[in-house]
């Protein structure tokens, strides 16, 4: 296990002290688990007491589409593990149904260590815009390690006689209901609702399956306006098919320093971000949760995830399964608040 988690740590490192608190973080783990483990099926509490684990090939279910930012995210960071443990590290790409389908898989999955769930901050968003889930997000799930964060951007075509949020707000204002938004996701839409909150005029909500979709009828003129994570739109700022014309934070982002925040251009209650992080199925043992959470922070600082994470103004964040727990409950009265403020109907 030493030698596999020595290859995916980045230059710079301290590798003895990473590896020494690593082996007291999965000690503490597997002792927390010994009682938990006796109720689990016989399968699970095999791999719970093997520490050649991983011993197959492990799948990361996500509820966005190929091609999307975070698929891309997913897979330099699976490219890392994959090589850290010498087992694959498949990507399963479960698109749709806002999410849905993704996580009731991962929930129902056998709590082995094997299928996790790399989710956004929609997965806690969807709890307050739907009134019924096949899972719930909280407790059908087990922490793992919060990955990133990064607000979002608002961004129109390169073509869009938007050159200002200034100028789509007082068309939003003309035309209440006519000027459209684009959304591949939960807190894409959320924030479009927020700032329609915000200015007093609502906007035409256009959902999609994924980001994407919504990108590609941006780019072709046929929605307005889209609030997107910047992992998805990064690219297309850079090479000027889109446009940014506000970040939604209170300090601008490093890659995009020309573009004002929210709070700049006098819309302080629109601040909004997302993140990613990694789940397991509840019942997974508290010693598989610390071995996968050692896996992960150790591919969270190697080059090309770092790289990955810069070229889109994202901030790595990494934390202990506890400390997940506390940033999710934290999330669910957010988003709570926020989806109130916004003034939407679950659905």
């Amino acid at each position: 296990m030493t030698l596999l988690v020595r290859k995916a740590l980045a230059p710079g490192w301290r590798v003895p002290l990473f590896l020494s608190l690593m082996k007291r973080t999965l000690t503490a783990g597997m002792a927390a688990g010994v009682l938990a483990s006796a109720l689990l099926p016989a399968t699970a509490f095999a791999a719970a007491a093997d520490d050649a684990f991983p011993r197959q090939s492990i799948k990361l279910v996500l509820p966005f589409p190929p091609g999307s930012g975070t698929d891309g995210t997913a897979r330099v960071m699976g490219n890392e593990i994959a090589a850290a443990i010498g087992q694959p590290v498949v990507i399963e790409n479960k698109a749709g149904a806002n999410g849905f389908l993704a996580a009731e898989a991962v929930a129902k999955a056998d709590p082995d260590g094997y299928t996790l769930l790399f989710t956004s901050n929609t997965h806690i968003a969807n709890k307050y815009l739907f009134k019924k889930l096949p899972y719930d997000p909280i407790q059908d799930f087990k922490s793992v390690s919060l990955l990133k964060e990064a607000p979002l951007v608002v961004v129109v075509g390169a073509n869009s006689s938007f050159k200002t949020l200034a100028d789509l707000t007082q068309k939003v204002k003309a035309e209440p209901g006519r000027v459209s938004f684009a959304s591949g996701n939960s807190s894409s839409r959320v924030a479009a609702e927020l700032y329609s909150q915000s200015i007093g005029s609502p906007m035409l909500y256009v959902p999609y399956k994924g980001n994407p979709a919504a990108i590609t009828d941006l780019l072709g003129g046929r929605v307005d306006v889209m609030f997107s994570d910047t992992t998805s739109v990064m690219s297309s700022i850079k090479s000027g098919r889109l446009r940014a014309l506000a970040v939604t934070s209170q300090t601008r982002l490093n890659g995009l320093k020309e573009v004002p925040t929210t709070v700049e251009l006098g819309l302080p209650q629109v601040i909004l971000g997302s993140w990613l992080a990694v789940l397991a199925p509840a019942r997974t043992p508290d010693a598989l949760v610390a071995k996968l959470n050692a896996i992960f922070l150790a591919a969270l600082h190697t080059d090309s995830v770092l790289k990955n994470f810069v070229a889109n103004d994202s901030e790595p964040k990494g934390s202990t399964p506890a400390e997940l727990d506390r940033f999710m409950n934290a999330e669910a009265t957010k988003w709570s608040d926020i989806i109130t403020k916004a003034g939407i109907q679950p659905e």
